[in-house]
C-alpha cells in the first residue's frame, strides 16, 4: 500500500467527521452579525482549539477515556446538550442579535464540539491504531486546514442574502443546529429514529 493511498484513507473518513460543508451554516448562522474582525479571531480560534483537541484525543484519547470512564456516548450526550442550549438561546431571541455578540463561541461550541465533535475524536482515536500516529494527525490538519478555507469564506452568503435573508437563513440554521444536536444526544443514548 503506497503512503498515498494510506493517507488517502485516513483522509476521507476524518473529512466526512469534520464536514466543513455541514458547519459552515452553523458558522455562519452564529456569527452573521459580527464585524469581520470578530469572525477572524473566531474561526482562528475555533480551527486551534479544534487542532488541539484532536491532536490530544490522537496521542492521549485513549488513556483519558479510560482513565475517566468515560465513552464516547456521554460524549455524544455532553457535545449535544451543549449545542441543543445554544440553538436554543438564538431561537428564542426577538430582536436581530447574534449569539456570537454576547459570548466567545470560537472554543466552544465551534472548536468542540461542531469541527471537533465525537466523531472527529473516535475516528482519530481509532486511525491512531490503524494508520499510526504521525499519518492520523497528518490527515486531521489537513482537514483542519480545508475546513478554516471553507469557513472563511461564508462571509460571501451574507453579502448575496442581504440582511433579511441572512437573518432568515441564521433562524433556520439554529434549528437545523438544534435537531444536529437532538440527533447527537439521541446518538449518544443508543436510540434509532422510529
Amino acid at each position: 500500500m503506497t503512503l498515498l493511498h494510506e493517507f488517502l484513507l485516513a483522509f476521507v473518513p476524518l473529512f466526512v467527521a469534520v464536514d466543513p460543508v455541514g458547519v459552515a451554516p452553523i458558522y455562519f448562522a452564529l456569527t452573521h452579525r459580527m464585524t469581520v474582525a470578530q469572525r477572524r479571531h473566531m474561526l482562528r480560534l475555533s480551527i486551534l482549539v479544534a487542532a488541539v483537541v484532536s491532536v490530544g484525543f490522537a496521542l492521549l484519547g485513549k488513556a483519558v477515556f479510560v482513565y475517566l470512564g468515560i465513552t464516547v456516548s456521554d460524549f455524544q450526550i455532553a457535545g449535544g446538550l451543549i449545542l441543543l442550549g445554544i440553538a436554543g438561546l438564538d431561537l428564542l431571541r426577538t430582536e436581530p442579535h447574534s449569539i456570537g455578540e454576547d459570548i466567545d463561541l470560537g472554543a466552544v461550541p465551534l472548536g468542540v464540539p461542531l469541527i471537533a465533535g465525537p466523531a472527529v475524536i473516535t475516528t482519530t482515536i481509532v486511525f491512531v491504531d490503524l494508520h499510526g500516529v504521525a499519518l492520523t494527525i497528518v490527515a486531521l490538519l489537513t482537514n483542519l486546514a480545508l475546513c478554516w478555507l471553507v469557513l472563511a469564506r461564508a462571509q460571501g452568503i451574507e453579502r448575496l442574502l442581504g440582511r433579511s435573508g441572512a437573518r432568515a437563513l441564521a433562524k433556520i440554521m439554529s434549528l437545523l443546529l438544534a435537531a444536529i444536536a437532538v440527533r447527537i444526544i439521541r446518538q449518544g443514548l443508543g436510540l434509532h429514529p422510529a
